[in-house]
């Protein structure tokens, strides 16, 4: 756990995360979060992790599911399997 001080930034108040959490974290540079307070508590959230998450789930029941579709006679898994190939 670290500690950080809170300082001012214009009329907002700032917090600097340290690199240690920001490396664990995968954050970046410039990139968006969402912050709210929960039972006094401020919790940081990455969107775009969860939306990362969701995608790999999505892309892993279609892949699942490609050996039951086909376009014609070609199944998308053939398809796949094709474009792995080169």
């Amino acid at each position: 756990m670290s500690r950080v001080t809170v300082g001012k930034w214009g009329k907002n108040l700032a917090i600097r995360v340290p690199y240690e959490v920001a490396a664990l974290s995968g954050l970046s540079d410039g990139e968006q979060v969402e912050i709210e307070a929960k039972d006094g508590d401020l919790l940081i959230r990455r969107p775009s992790a969860h939306a990362r998450a969701d995608a790999l789930v999505a892309a892993e029941e279609l892949i699942g599911e490609s050996h039951s579709h086909s376009l014609g006679d070609v199944t998308i898994k053939e398809l796949v399997n094709e474009g792995r190939r080169g």
